[in-house]
């Protein structure tokens, strides 16, 4: 009987000896980290532990040292919209929703291209038709479709949650990080928010998912790392995490 040997498939994101420094500071101290194609992956970890500037770094908003690979490419000196030309994309704590924009428009402006053309199109013919399937694809699959023509200021919080990461996914990318995306959210928002990450991975993007809601992230993400004043401490499945003593000292607390 002949047996067929598999070679290992390697994980989408790579990081390896990943660090920052803030003066004396390490905001991230020799981490590594792989985020498999097709994952809900999460991070947590204690205010101040590091995992904003880690997804900094990752995307490439901080100087970092180490090497990151993402599907089959090195980022290692790449700027911020290099690696999101290459498919790695981000939502921010703060939103940064434009305001005077559409919800629409505010998916429209993440998505495109840079391009000197489009730089030129947007100066000589700014009421040209745009290609807008690819938003509507974003808008739909997080239930905004019906709100795609309203502002930032006219939606709720939750739905201002969703339209910053509908933005982040109007590009198609392969992996999506996604920084507190449950903040300020009551806890039928927060499940509903679940339902739709889940939806996302369902359609071929990987998630890495940064939060403090203990009930959300453990009830939707397939891994979890733990993350302890810049150094990883742990990593596993969300029972796993749960039951780890050094988990529940630095952060879950022996009630959880």
């Amino acid at each position: 009987m002949n047996t067929v040997n598999l070679a290992p498939v390697p994980p989408l994101l790579h990081a390896t000896g990943l660090g920052v420094t803030f003066g004396v500071v390490k905001a991230v101290d020799n981490v590594e980290i792989e985020v498999p194609a097709g994952c809900l992956l999460g991070l947590i970890g204690p205010n101040g532990a590091g995992k904003t500037t880690m997804i900094d770094a990752l995307t490439g908003f901080v100087p970092h040292v180490g090497r990151i690979r993402f599907d089959g490419q090195d980022l290692t000196g790449l700027g911020p919209h290099q690696r999101a030309a290459a498919g790695l994309t981000r939502t921010w704590q703060s939103l940064e929703l434009f305001d005077d924009l559409s919800v629409l428009e505010n998916c429209r402006a993440a998505g495109q291209r840079a391009s000197a053309r489009g730089v030129a199109a947007d100066v000589f013919r700014p009421s040209r038709p745009h290609d807008d399937d690819a938003i509507m694809w974003a808008l739909e699959l997080l239930d905004l479709g019906g709100i795609a023509g309203r502002s930032p200021g006219e939606l709720s919080l939750g739905e201002r949650k969703l339209a910053a990461v509908a933005r982040a996914l109007a590009a198609r990318p392969s992996l999506v990080l996604l920084d507190e995306p449950a903040a300020g959210l009551d806890s039928a928002e927060s499940l509903e928010l679940g339902t739709k990450l889940r939806r996302i991975v369902d359609e071929g993007i990987t998630v890495f998912l940064v939060d403090h809601d203990m009930g959300l992230v453990l009830g939707v993400c397939d891994q979890l790392y733990v993350l302890e004043f810049g150094r990883m401490i742990a990593h596993g499945t969300p029972a796993e995490v749960r039951a780890d003593p050094r988990v529940i000292e630095a952060y879950l607390g022996t009630t959880a």
